[in-house]
């Protein structure tokens, strides 16, 4: 059914539907579109969001930024808290060894000397006893006061000299991590919690601490060999490890 044009219309024409059908009118009201295939029957039609792209290359999600797994902290693995990892791998026992003779020879030799001469000196100064063939009297023996003297004067010298030495290995075993034996041996001490220097303290306490290693039958100095991180009883009681270096 059609209707005359409206002579009120500015326009002189119908309004043509843009999809090609007549609306239908309703009794009242203004005339409603049905809802096309799709949409949603009330409101605006949803379209849907589409990830933008990411100028460095990576596409985004449609909401928020795509999460990245975070690296793991150098020297450390995936935890921060897992504990230091040494850099270099743990020192053998024969490494250790060559260490140890390298830097008591440095330390010991000019003390052993001197307590040589000064055995020497104290034996000169001793006068034997002696008998008389005739009535068996026994004259007892003396010391002579100089030879005696130079003796102690050679014993407290050499004393000195190998505790010096032994102070000088520990600071620079504690402020470098190397003593001359473990610069030729390639190896280094160190913290076992963060891998730093123990400093000269520890070191000395550590030096002490070797007489652990000595209590049964010089187990702890062998204890090494088949030790997982290669330490003895002293490096577990001060938590310290040698490791190899450059």
């Amino acid at each position: 059914m059609s209707y005359p044009p409206d002579p009120n219309n500015p326009y002189g024409q119908q309004q043509q539907n843009p999809y090609g059908q007549q609306p239908q009118q309703p009794g009242y009201g203004y005339p409603q579109q049905q809802p096309q295939a799709g949409q949603q029957a009330y409101g605006f039609p949803q379209q849907q969001q589409q990830p933008q792209a990411d100028p460095y290359g990576q596409q985004q999600q449609a909401y928020g930024y795509q999460q990245q797994p975070q690296a793991g902290y150098q020297g450390y693995g995936t935890d921060p808290y897992a504990g230091y990892a040494p850099q270099g791998q743990y020192a053998n026992w024969g490494q250790r060894v060559g260490a140890y003779v390298i830097d008591g020879l440095i330390a010991g030799v000019v003390p052993f000397i001197l307590y040589i001469i000064a055995a020497v000196a104290f034996a000169a100064s001793v006068q034997p006893g002696t008998i008389d063939p005739t009535t068996g009297a026994y004259t007892p023996g003396t010391t002579s006061g100089g030879s005696a003297g130079l003796a102690v004067v050679f014993y407290l010298l050499a004393f000195v000299i190998g505790l010096g030495a032994t102070l000088w290995l520990c600071h620079q075993e504690g402020t470098t991590g190397q003593t001359p034996g473990k610069k030729v041996m390639k190896i280094r001490l160190v913290r076992e919690s963060d891998g730093q220097v123990v400093g000269f303290g520890a070191a000395f306490v550590r030096k002490i601490a070797h007489f652990l290693d000595g209590l049964v039958c010089y187990l702890g100095f062998l204890w090494p060999i088949w030790d997982a991180k290669s330490q003895t009883f002293a490096d577990k009681v001060m938590n310290t490890v040698v490791i190899t270096s450059n």
